[in-house]
């Protein structure tokens, strides 16, 4: 098994090595590469799903010392890390052969596929690490990779700008990580999943705050990877790399490492501490749902909807329903992946994201109609698909919760029903501008459509296919007895079931309605027209009441040619860098070159002392000492006169002295 874990981690760096080494002369055949050593992988990883299934291993390594505590280099191998494993490897494997077609014509592509290669591996060490110290190196690259990928293009002012912005806002999340990190060493001496799983006294007794404070530094790697209020606005802009990039980070890689992340931390987190889970992704899920009615890009309303079902996971984790929100991120990694690697089809072919300017492609784009309506219809919860089944698992989760917190903690599921409705409207309404209706001008209706070819094709048919729900469950509307609650048990309350999937089956049909309907032109303004009618008074109410706050943090404008100075972050950053100096140069500066002439003459005046006064003295003696011997030498010339007259000296000073 050790051998599994090595080679898992091993080809996907080497090829990023190797694919980097060759650079351009790599152009041609980096794609095919990255697709085999990523299929390499799947493999191994179904051989170990096979061979550790329902089991848990840990392997240990001695990495280094601190303070004569060992730190172990170790791996953590259990039904989480397995299916994570089938999932990283499958999504990367689809979207590597996606991109050799709709990448064909760049002249990086070595680049690419040599950044995907290290996206594969981060995610993969996040996966298999056995400790949150070893998980934290592999965070940290994974935050590198997506800011290479999102980046790709650096040419495009926007998207350098959007690679900075994901990477500052993560960075952000991973201090508080690194802190809480840091604060789990020094309680408890280890890092260890497997032992930080079994303290006892962790949940009770006068820590109980420390411990709750530690549970909540670790989230906020949680809310930093995965987009979580306040750190989620850096997921939208991400839509600037390549579409095929979009598809890995949003369905399974760097936004479900927060969730992953979760899900090992789970046991250790605090009742007070998943109070503030709770409230972060009910939050993030319903902002995130209410902005996606606004998107008229593509690719930003499917960012906007993936931070709403992050919200719905982190909101499953916080309400105890761990092992539902993983069923949701599975399910949701392969409908999210199907639906960005249909929307890079529909760009490719029109050669504009926006949703207004398309229309009619049904008829000129069949595959990739049907691919993404089925992956529509399960992130819009429809019965029969994967995401119904997954999002009500969560819902019943969540009322479970709530009727035994009791109170106002109904306001949780109540909400995380209305974001289901929100999805289903901007959903059908995104599906009925792009694919029915008439052409709205972002194309010439006598212009020769060509749908998806073979490689295209491929990743997304399989993606639609995986999204019904007979993979994870033969009952279209529980999963509770599928495979997937076996490989994750939990004791659920079946008697909710029934009424939250009519409650769901009810609010979707809702929002499906009014989002069918909103498009539609007639004498009565559209529901979109009214709600924004509505956001624009309270923005302007907003603005009227904190105008001068607003100006002040211009700097968080979004991009643009006329605030380029202002990019996100940097400018503060800037300006903070800027007055440091100046502190450095007319404060700090001035002290330590003062200190420094003071210690200069001084130390001329302590020479100049040593050199007159204590050496004078010491040589003055000397001298003397020397001046009498050579006079006293002088009596000493064997003259017994000389004798004489100092014996007789002698005699006449005792006389004198004593007489």
């Amino acid at each position: 098994m050790s051998l599994y874990l090595i080679l898992l981690l091993v080809f996907p760096f080497l090829g990023f090595i190797g694919l980097f080494s060759f650079r351009k002369r790599a152009n041609n055949w980096a794609g095919y590469v990255g697709i085999a050593l990523t299929l390499t992988g799947l493999g191994g990883s179904l051989v170990m799903l096979n061979q550790a299934l329902n089991q848990s291993q840990v392997y240990l390594v001695e990495w280094f010392s601190m303070n004569g505590k060992p730190i172990m280099l170790s791996f953590l191998v259990d039904n989480q890390t397995l299916m994570m494993l089938v999932v990283v490897h499958f999504v990367a494997v689809l979207v590597q052969l996606f991109s050799i077609s709709y990448l064909h014509d760049e002249p990086a592509r070595w680049r690419y596929f040599a950044f995907l290669q290290l996206f594969v591996f981060s995610m993969l060490g996040i996966v298999l690490a056995g400790s949150l110290l070893l998980m934290y190196v592999f965070w940290e690259l994974v935050g590198l990779s997506s800011y290479l990928l999102i980046g790709f293009w650096y040419e495009r002012p926007r998207a350098v700008w959007a690679a900075k912005k994901a990477f500052l806002l993560n960075r952000i999340g991973d201090a508080g990580f690194l802190i809480g990190i840091l604060l789990v060493f020094w309680q408890f001496g280890t890092t260890e999943f497997s032992v930080l799983t079994h303290q006892d006294g962790v949940l009770s007794g006068e820590s109980s705050v420390l411990f709750t404070f530690i549970g909540v530094c670790l989230f906020c790697g949680a809310i930093g990877k995965s987009a979580q209020f306040p750190l989620s606005d850096w997921l939208p802009d991400a839509m600037e790399g390549p579409t095929p990039v979009s598809a890995l980070i949003h369905a399974a890689t760097m936004v479900a490492a927060g969730i992953f992340l979760l899900g090992r931390i789970h046991p250790f987190l605090t009742p007070d501490a998943l109070i503030v889970v709770v409230i972060i992704g009910t939050i993030t899920m319903l902002l995130g749902a209410y902005k996606a009615i606004f998107q008229t890009d593509i690719k930003k309303l499917l960012a906007y909807s993936t931070v709403s079902q992050l919200g719905l996971m982190v909101m499953g984790m916080g309400v105890g329903a761990q092992e539902a929100a993983l069923f949701h991120l599975l399910t949701h990694a392969f409908f999210k992946a199907g639906l960005f690697l249909c929307a890079g089809i529909i760009i490719h072919a029109v050669h504009t994201q926006d949703t207004r300017q398309m229309g009619g492609l049904r008829q000129k784009m069949p595959v990739t109609f049907w691919a993404y309506t089925i992956c529509a219809a399960a992130l819009a919860g429809l019965p029969f698909f994967s995401g119904f089944l997954s999002k009500d698992a969560i819902l019943i989760g969540a009322f479970e919760w709530a009727k035994y917190t009791g109170g106002i903690a109904y306001v949780i599921p109540v909400i995380g029903l209305i974001s289901a409705g929100i999805t289903a409207f901007y959903v059908i309404r995104q599906w009925k501008q792009v694919f029915l209706g008439e052409n709205q001008g972002g194309y010439r209706h006598e212009q020769i459509f060509h749908d998806a070819d073979t490689f295209m094709k491929v990743p997304v048919i399989l993606l639609a296919i995986l999204s019904f729900f007979i993979w994870f469950s033969f009952n279209p509307v529980d999963a509770a007895h599928g495979w997937f609650f076996r490989m994750f048990p939990v004791e659920g309350a079946e008697t909710e079931h029934g009424m939250v999937a009519i409650l769901s089956v009810l609010v979707v049909a809702i929002g499906l309605l009014g989002g069918f309907y909103s498009t539609a032109t007639g004498p009565l303004p559209s529901p979109i027209t009214l709600l924004q009618g509505v956001h624009d008074a309270f923005a302007k109410l907003f603005v009227s009441l904190f105008g001068k706050i607003r100006n002040g943090l211009k700097w968080l404008n979004e991009h643009a040619d006329e605030t380029d100075r202002h990019v996100f972050l940097i400018a503060p950053l800037q300006k903070i860098a800027y007055w440091t100096n100046r502190i450095d140069q007319r404060m700090i500066d001035v002290v330590v070159n003062s200190v420094g002439y003071v210690t200069v003459i001084g130390a001329h005046a302590i020479g100049r002392f040593d050199k007159l006064v204590v050496d004078g003295v010491v040589n003055a003696l000397a001298w003397l000492a020397g001046f009498v011997g050579n006079r006293i030498r002088n009596l000493q010339n064997g003259r017994v006169q000389s004798y004489f007259v100092v014996m007789l000296l002698g005699v006449l000073l005792m006389i004198f002295l004593f007489f």
